[in-house]
């Protein structure tokens, strides 16, 4: 019951973090902080939409029991390919701050999906 309900508040999280993440990325032009972060990170404008669509697509798919796993799965290389360019412009700071978010994708495919048994 406890695992369960971890998995869930950890599950709503996780898609919460998605979809607000996916949508700021569309809207980089009116937030010019995350512009900056990401031609810092060498991120070019073109390559920024793929980011947001990767992004909402992990959010739809944590969503559903069958598609959890991947879900996760592409949620932890993006958090990885985030560091990994964090390392290369030397933000280290960054690259500390993303820890505990590759941690919830890991920390989730290990406690399965919240319904698996209602759905």
């Amino acid at each position: 019951m406890v695992k369960s309900i971890i998995s869930l508040i950890l599950l709503l999280v996780s898609v919460f973090l998605a979809f607000k993440h996916g949508w700021d990325t569309f809207n980089y032009k009116n937030n010019p902080e995350s512009l900056k972060m990401m031609n810092e990170l060498g991120i070019s404008e073109t390559v920024i939409p793929f980011f947001g669509a990767v992004t909402i697509l992990v959010g739809v798919l944590l969503l559903f029991p069958k598609t959890f796993f991947v879900g996760n799965v592409l949620n932890a290389i993006a958090i990885v390919v985030i560091m990994a360019l964090a390392t290369r412009a030397g933000n280290f700071r960054m690259v500390m701050i993303e820890i505990p978010f590759l941690l919830m994708p890991l920390v989730m495919i290990w406690l399965k999906y919240p319904f698996k048994d209602k759905f």
